[in-house]
């Protein structure tokens, strides 16, 4: 009896520790709903991507010269544009009023026009938005049997123009620098395209034009040759488009500009003249040579001219002369003269596109 009485007792202590460690087993596991959840892997960084900008088309009017397609063409060749998302489309006009009118159109965005057609400019029908280049020296072609040697000489002679252009605006300064009118002469108003054949044909004693048109008349007229003469005035060429366009497309005006600056800037390197030639003579369809002469023509600007200029008021100040030698020359009234040349040149795109 002793020996059954102490196994029960036995037996009830081992279920008892059995009871007791059954709960503690059980706590010391986690509930699965309580397992840590293990952190979610942290995503790769990404580099900040530009914007993509949009991509645009412009149709841009130039002349078939040097001075127009110098800074347009190396700013294409050299990738400015596409930078830009801009695709250029290039339309050959013979002078600025023309591609003035063809914007009023509607079938050109942009131009570049020469000192003539800035008259129009300071009249409402266009506004500038970037500068090209900037010369002070102007050029008669002469017939070999004229007798001309100075601008005096002009004097009783059949002297053809291009009215409404740079070729007018010179005319008008060759004469004053003369001391003569055009009652002194015979003025001969030609369009462009008639301004070589009428010298080809001796029908006139000079002409005044811009090349290519000069240089044709040089190479097809034997003997024929240039006088310069400088009267002080600012002969500037700039890029232009109508108030509208410029009011409703300003980012577009200053990403054009930007790309341009650029083709700029490497084009007027002298050490990439010959290239930018080449690219202007496969473009008019004219002679490596030909174009190789006009690099003599202006100042062609690069970026620091334009900061520099924009700073300083430089070129500003070729804006107001212009419009100053314009009133003297006769091609706008004392009423059409701006106070303020910023009323038709856009210098806060200038200074946005050379940020």
């Amino acid at each position: 009896m002793k020996k059954l009485t102490a196994m029960l007792l036995a037996l009830v202590m081992m279920l008892s520790l059995v009871a007791c460690g059954s709960p503690a087993s059980e706590a010391s596991k986690a509930p699965e709903s309580q397992a840590p959840a293990s952190e979610p892997a942290a995503p790769e960084s990404e580099a900040p991507t530009e914007p993509a900008v949009e991509p645009i088309t412009l149709r841009i009017g130039y002349m078939a010269n040097y001075a127009s397609l110098w800074g347009v063409l190396s700013a294409i060749e050299q990738g400015c544009f596409e930078e830009e998302g801009i695709t250029v489309e290039l339309t050959e006009f013979g002078d600025g009023p023309s591609e003035i009118a063809a914007m009023e159109g509607g079938s050109i965005d942009l131009a570049y026009i020469g000192k003539g057609a800035h008259r129009l400019c300071i009249l409402g029908n266009a506004v500038i938005f970037a500068p090209s280049s900037v010369h002070t020296v102007d050029k008669v072609v002469c017939m070999p049997d004229s007798g001309i040697q100075t601008v005096e000489d002009l004097a009783g002679k059949t002297i053809a123009y291009n009215p409404g252009s740079s070729s007018e605006s010179t005319f008008k300064n060759a004469l004053a620098v003369a001391g003569l009118t055009t009652d002194d002469v015979t003025a001969m108003s030609l369009g462009i395209d008639n301004i070589v054949p009428a010298a080809v044909s001796g029908t006139i004693d000079a002409a005044i034009a811009w090349n290519p048109y000069s240089g044709q008349i040089l190479q097809q007229v034997e003997g024929s040759y240039e006088i310069e003469f400088a009267d002080g005035s600012t002969n500037i060429s700039s890029w232009i488009c109508l108030p509208s366009y410029a009011e409703e497309n300003h980012d577009i005006l200053v990403r054009f500009s930007r790309a341009l600056y650029k083709g700029m800037d490497w084009g007027s390197q002298e050490a990439n003249y010959d290239t930018v030639a080449q690219y202007c003579a496969d473009r008019t369809k004219t002679s490596l040579e030909s174009n190789q002469l006009q690099l003599g023509d202006a100042h062609w600007f690069n970026i620091d001219d334009l900061k520099s200029g924009l700073a300083d008021g430089t070129i500003k100040g070729y804006y107001e002369g212009m419009q100053n030698d314009m009133l003297s020359g006769g091609n706008i009234e004392a009423s059409d003269v701006k106070e303020d040349v910023g009323d038709f040149v856009l210098f806060d795109v200038m200074e946005e596109a050379l940020k």
